[in-house]
């Protein structure tokens, strides 16, 4: 027995997605109406972008696991040269306000190569390990310590050159994927756990560096500009920079929104790029502690939906592809979040679905396809033991 034709479109995301364009928009509009005093031009970007995205899952979602493992060396390779292109043919406006060579100037708007990346380096993480895990069919630590060396080299090209456009958050949001492909790899704890238990203390390590000894990291080539952003989360009250004033105005926003917020549109404390990455001050203000477990709660529903799928699916490289975007969306909405509130460092990483900024959802929006993908070419067949794995 076939599955019904209408279960191939999955409705909670559909509407997880829907509420939280709802959302987006309307803050937008609040937040560009206050600063700059007309929020139609911003808005209607916003609604041109999500409009785009929802061309691209419907495109998305007409490719097979078949069609998308051919795709996937393609998309990683053209990835990865507008990655090295980016580094030469950045816009020099941006580059100045941000700190990062990380966007094109494609006409009237900006084009970030490292958003769409994310999905041409999922799909290529997913077709290394399920190739890898079709190849041998029995794990042993020789044969795990050789798909973590197809890992490693896999993650090194994106890696060095996200690093190089001085973008920590797209690098933290590589390193999250990473992470969640090696966790379900089928590599054995006995490799896993030391292995994060030493990034973990290198980087317990180099946080104790910056605190107590920065003169060391100094020469070893490490710039002053790079210890702005730990000094501001771990006192923004003592530093004067841009970054502690950005969090300090956050803190207050998020706080003055008490439990039910200030309502709609009346946001009092200034927050630099409230539109973008600390979006979620602008929703804690006008919304409240309320408003803002009501967002969380609309992101565990399209998370939730996401790993029921997953769990469904019988195809190896559909459930890696899908567990990557659950790792992209859900590293973004904890740092965001985390962020936003003061527990954990400014990195410039926007809140899905929600920030401004027209790649960033695009790349969101596609994730969103390539899960749905799975759903809408799914078949399963009662009391059958096919199994529809391609390797």
């Amino acid at each position: 027995m076939t599955e019904n034709k209408e279960t191939k479109i999955d409705y909670g995301i559909i509407l997880s997605v829907l509420l939280l364009a709802i959302i987006s928009i309307a803050t937008i509009f609040s937040t560009t109406y206050l600063d700059a005093g007309d929020g139609i031009r911003a808005t209607l970007m916003q609604v041109v972008w999500f409009v785009v995205g929802t061309v691209a899952i419907i495109v998305i979602m007409q490719f097979d696991s078949e069609q998308l493992w051919k795709l996937a060396p393609v998309a990683y390779g053209v990835g990865l040269f507008l990655l090295v292109m980016v580094l030469f043919f950045y816009d020099r406006p941006t580059m100045l306000s941000t700190g990062a060579k990380s966007w094109f100037k494609l006409g009237p708007v900006t084009f970030q190569p490292s958003e769409v990346m994310k999905i041409a380096f999922i799909l290529m993480l997913a077709r290394v390990v399920t190739k890898h895990n079709g190849d041998y069919a029995n794990h042993y630590p020789k044969t795990d310590f050789l798909l973590l060396g197809k890992i490693i080299l896999t993650s090194i090209p994106p890696l060095i050159l996200v690093m190089l456009q001085n973008d920590l958050g797209s690098t933290l949001v590589f390193i999250a994927i990473i992470i969640g492909l090696v966790l379900i790899s089928g590599i054995t704890w006995k490799i896993i756990l030391p292995l994060f238990s030493g990034v973990g203390a290198l980087g317990a390590t180099l946080l104790i560096l910056v605190i107590y000894n920065r003169e060391f990291l100094l020469r070893l080539g490490f710039k002053p500009y790079q210890f702005s952003r730990i000094d501001s989360w771990l006192n923004p009250y003592g530093d004067s920079g841009d970054t502690s004033y950005q969090l300090i105005q956050s803190i207050k926003a998020i706080g003055s929104g008490k439990m039910f917020g200030k309502g709609f549109g009346t946001s009092e404390v200034y927050v630099p790029v409230r539109e973008s990455d600390m979006i979620f001050a602008t929703i804690g203000e006008n919304f409240g502690f309320l408003g803002s477990c009501i967002l969380i709660f609309i992101y565990f529903l399209l998370i939730y939906q996401m790993i029921r799928i997953c769990f469904d699916t019988k195809n190896e490289f559909y459930a890696y592809i899908a567990t990557g975007v659950i790792m992209m969306i859900l590293f973004h909405v904890f740092e965001n979040i985390g962020m936003s509130i003061g527990l954990l460092p400014l990195t410039g990483i926007p809140l899905p679905f929600i920030s401004q900024g027209g790649t960033a959802l695009l790349g969101n929006m596609m994730g969103v396809g390539l899960v749905m993908s799975m759903r809408y070419h799914y078949r399963s067949y009662m009391f059958s033991e096919e199994d529809e794995d391609f390797k």
